[in-house]
C-alpha cells in the first residue's frame, strides 16, 4: 500500500526515522528530568 504517494520503503525510513528522533529525544528529556528533580 502507499501513504502520501510515498513508496514502501520510503514509508518504511521515514516512520524509522521518526521512532528514532522520538526516542533520543524522551531518553535526553528523562535524562534532564533525573539531573533537574
Amino acid at each position: 500500500k502507499e501513504y502520501f504517494n510515498l513508496s514502501v520503503k520510503e514509508t518504511i525510513t521515514t516512520w524509522s526515522l521518526m521512532e528514532t528522533t522520538v526516542s533520543v529525544v524522551g531518553l535526553v528529556g528523562v535524562l534532564v528530568l533525573s539531573i533537574w528533580v
